[in-house]
């Protein structure tokens, strides 16, 4: 076909929504007094397309970024930061007036001399503000189906350097530095594309049933290990994220904006944010919230665009893009466009959004944005430094002045909890001798962090075991809930790392007087004591590096044997589940390969001249189990939720280098597992795995337990396990109970209720009782942490903490196991100790008091283990990593296959 054919059968195909939609023949910035000039490359004369004709693959915004900085490299840098788990580079464009170009590098030491009043003056902090052009971060595309705000930086990037017109531009380059990360997530923008280009027809279809606005499973929002990125920030497991959170770091911008799409039945969303705010927010950036909201206002008002503010999207967890920020004093932001999730959709009021509509917008607040920064940039800078002055006194007076970590069991622990907050900006000191601080004796290198420092606010919002919100706020959410109206919490309400971490950090109201070195970013190594052993090397089981190193050395095809119970020798104690290493042939050789697992996975090993065991189970004890290396199954798209699906395998595959394989969950039904030894389940969407198993599916998988295979079912996943029909697990998922409920879960008994029933005589009281309905759900948990109790006598407990806190979520609440049936490895405390962290309704605190989250029941010739409640979520439960993998290790080494 030749060229002028095919430009003419393009076309015709197209006419027709041409027609539909003259917005396309317009310039994309609606303000007629703008042109651009012919010297920079606009984004058709590089990708033969104009702006928000065509949503544009990841690498083709690299393209044009790379041609806008050969065009004009004395106003454009581009900054490789990450790189994706599929390879693809992540990079932030630095755009600005050449003179400050040239002065980069005093731009960036200016901002982190404004972060610490400690060396820098007030005095020379005005001089700073007076002299230094400010920092706004435009973060777009974290969510790869929010397709708009990646095509919107290119427009935004090319009207900063081409147009003519916009006088607001000359100010913006030359008293601010506008950083752009184009695609934060080019693995899930990628996947949506190649989804919708699969799906897309004759022309672009508006109608929302059509298959283009419709991602099959599961979809581009994730990145590579279906995490959502947007709450990764401050746990920092994805490559996107850490890369992204250590150059925001590096350039500490005074504005970050993070631009994302919602439902395309909405208009545009931007700051102020809605109630609940963390409380570790200033007064400052809440009023600098409104002075950004305000101006993106006024252009959308000019424009004629509707907007909302402060309705939803809260400012009160720390771990989104548009929140992390603020903790080092930055006024962050999130923008949301409603997507047409495709070039055009029909709302339901009828109106047509074009795709083109949505990248406008995001331009439009984007300019806005840098605007904002531009016209108010001395005071910005000077409340950036404000911000840092109050956070080192409230350090030096508050009634928290430091947190200490002292030596601990899971020192693995210690040390990731002290590296997470070393990457973050924060100081941490380990102590170089003994000291004494709020009434107690700490040793030697214990953890030290001072509050006195810039860093104080993230340290509380990280390290407090509880953030409060508002007594009104949480009053107006039992006041819907018991409406049963949708509430306004918008995520998790916990997120303590010392609970997260399991590890004991101690508030402390006074400053440790002690000698400390600085802690670095990265753990301390692992090692091999004693030297080469002649009988065995021991590794200590419950951290992660133990988890690491057995991983690996059942890789390399090593003996490796577990005790189930405590032990001692040579007058140490060892945990259950420590890692038992005989010595046979070639101890040399042993000795090297263990000494080099040691180093690579940082455990500690112990060689041993002697296997005399004084206490516990000796070496030759059958509470001794052989270790294999179970090959691992994990069910795969629908009906599982992608989040849990990602992140379970991203727990097990590279927090612990153990391979999973991935399968099909409609091919579960007629697969033949027998070449597996444990199959995991993760949480699921509003579906269930009934309806995609079947019963002859459900059966097969019965069948493959009780030949010795080890399923584990995550959160509400257990609800296929507990179905009598399953007949797998000898727990039953409960309705929310009832006042007057016995133990068993029945309320008092009443009469089937008849035609005509007694008059009764109501108060306010009765009328609540009047109205509440039966055999409901329990109300769902936004995200909070609870204690819960693990059973010291059972192998899957071994290794771990005798008290753990779990991220409950959800609705589900299931009765205990009878030990004729099994066991409660682990069950959530009273009514009074349950909740760590967050915030639990009331009548899910009594409901959920002495309920299982952990249960393990034999099937035939294996087991069948529930967690009621995922402990893989976002991969930041790092507390739960022993428990979870003993019930994929220990599980799979008690179970007995049946040979066939």
């Amino acid at each position: 076909m030749s060229s002028r054919v095919a430009r003419y059968s393009f076309i015709l195909v197209f006419l027709p929504f041409i027609l539909c939609h003259p917005v396309f023949a317009e310039s994309l910035w609606p303000a007629p007094e703008v042109s651009y000039r012919s010297d920079i490359p606009s984004v058709e004369s590089v990708l033969d397309y104009p702006s928000g004709h065509h949503i544009t693959w990841s690498a083709d915004v690299t393209r044009y970024f790379e041609a806008l900085q050969e065009a004009a490299p004395q106003s454009v840098k581009l900054v490789p930061y990450a790189t994706s788990w599929e390879g693809r580079e992540l990079f932030y464009a630095v755009i600005s007036a050449p003179e400050n170009m040239q002065r980069l590098e005093e731009i960036r030491a200016n901002m982190h001399r404004l972060r610490d009043p400690r060396s820098t003056s007030a005095v020379e902090a005005s001089a700073i503000a007076g002299n230094t052009p400010a920092v706004t971060w435009l973060a777009y595309g974290v969510h790869g189906n929010e397709i708009s705000s990646s095509d919107a930086a290119m427009a935004t990037a090319y009207h900063l350097l081409a147009s003519k017109g916009d006088a607001r531009v000359a100010s913006i380059l030359e008293n601010s530095v506008v950083i752009i990360a184009p695609v934060q997530n080019p693995d899930g923008r990628d996947r949506f594309i190649a989804r919708y280009m699969t799906a897309r027809g004759l022309q672009p279809d508006a109608d929302p049933l059509s298959a283009e606005h419709n991602e099959p499973w599961p979809s581009g929002r994730t990145n590579h290990y279906l995490f959502d990125l947007n709450r990764d920030w401050f746990i920092r497991t994805q490559p996107e994220t850490r890369g992204h959170a250590d150059a925001v770091l590096e350039w500490l911008p005074v504005a970050f904006v993070d631009l994302h799409e919602m439902g395309s039945n909405s208009t545009y969303f931007f700051a102020p944010e809605a109630e609940p705010y963390n409380p570790h927010l200033v007064a400052g950036q809440r009023s600098n919230l409104e002075r950004f909201g305000r101006n993106n206002a006024k252009w959308f008002d000019r424009f004629g665009v509707d907007y909302f503010t402060r309705e939803v999207f809260d400012a009160f967890y720390p771990g989104y893009g548009a929140s992390w920020p603020s903790y080092f004093g930055s006024t962050a932001m999130t923008y949301e466009q409603a997507s047409a999730r495709g070039q055009v959709v029909r709302r339901d009021d009828g109106e047509l959004m074009t795709f083109r509509d949505t990248v406008r917008n995001h331009m439009v607040t984007s300019l806005a944005t840098a605007e904002t920064v531009a016209t108010n940039r001395e005071q910005l800078l000077t409340d950036f430094y404000e911000y840092q002055v109050t956070a080192v006194r409230e350090g030096r007076s508050g009634s928290i002045r430091s947190y200490i970590l002292p030596p601990q069991d899971d020192q693995a622990g210690v040390d990731r909890l002290a590296s997470l907050l070393v990457a973050q900006g924060v100081e941490v000191g380990r102590a170089e001798v003994g000291f004494s601080a709020c009434g107690r004796r700490y040793p030697r290198d214990s953890i030290v962090i001072d509050l006195a420092q810039p860093a104080k606010r993230l340290v509380r919002t990280l390290m407090d075991a509880q953030v409060e919100m508002p007594e009104e706020f949480i009053a107006e959410q039992e006041r819907l809930q018991d409406k049963r109206l949708p509430d306004v919490i918008y995520d998790v309400t916990a997120w303590s790392l010392p609970l997260m971490l399991n590890v004991q950090a101690d508030a402390c109201e006074q400053s440790v007087v002690a000698a400390t070195r600085a802690v670095g970013v990265e753990p301390p190594p692992g090692a091999v004591a004693g030297g080469p052993a002649s009988v065995a090397y021991l590794v200590p089981w419950g951290s992660r590096p133990a988890i690491r190193f057995l991983s690996a050395a059942l890789q390399a095809g090593m003996l490796v044997n577990s005790a189930d119970e405590a032990f001692v020798i040579k007058d140490r104690e060892y945990p259950g589940g420590t890692l038992i290493l005989p010595v046979r042939d070639d101890a040399e050789s042993l000795h090297a390969q263990v000494a080099s697992l040691a180093e690579q996975t940082g455990a500690q090993v112990i060689g041993l001249d002697t296997s005399w065991v004084t206490e516990g189970p000796s070496f030759g004890s059958r509470k001794v189990v052989r270790m294999l290396p179970p090959r691992v199954a994990i069910a795969w798209d629908v009906p599982t939720r992608a989040y849990a699906a990602g992140n379970t395998r991203f727990v097990i595959e590279r927090q612990f280098d153990y391979p999973v394989t991935a399968i099909r969950t409609a091919d579960l039904a007629s697969a033949d597992l027998s070449r597996y030894q444990v199959l995991v389940l993760p949480e699921t969407g509003s579906a269930g795995y009934a309806g995609v198993l079947g019963e002859s599916g459900r059966d097969s998988l019965r069948r493959w337990v009780e030949r010795g295979g080890v399923l584990l079912t995550l959160g509400n996943a257990t609800r296929l396990a507990a179905d009598p029909a399953a007949d797998m697990l000898a727990i039953r998922r409960e309705h929310a109970a009832l006042p007057g409920a016995d133990a068993d879960g029945n309320p008092a008994a009443e009469d089937p209720a008849p035609a005509v029933v007694p008059g009764t005589n109501l108060d306010e009281p009765a009328y609540a009782e009047a109205i509440r309905p039966r055999e409901v759900d329990p109300e769902s948990l936004g995200g909070a942490l609870l204690q819960a109790t693990v059973d010291p006598d059972h192998w899957l407990g071994a290794g771990v903490a005798r008290e753990l806190q779990v991220l409950a979520r959800g609705s589900d609440i299931y009765t205990p196991i009878r030990l004729d049936k099994g066991v409660n490895v682990a069950r959530f405390a009273g009514p009074d100790t349950l909740l760590a962290s967050g915030h639990v309704w009331p009548a899910n605190r009594r409901q959920l008091a002495y309920k299982p989250f952990v249960v393990a029941q034999p099937v035939g010739a294996g087991f069948v283990i529930a967690f009621t409640q995922d402990p893989t979520v976002r991969a930041y439960l790092d507390g739960l990593n022993t428990l979870f993998m003993n019930a994929i290790f220990r599980a799979a080494a008690h179970a007995r296959p049946v040979v066939r």
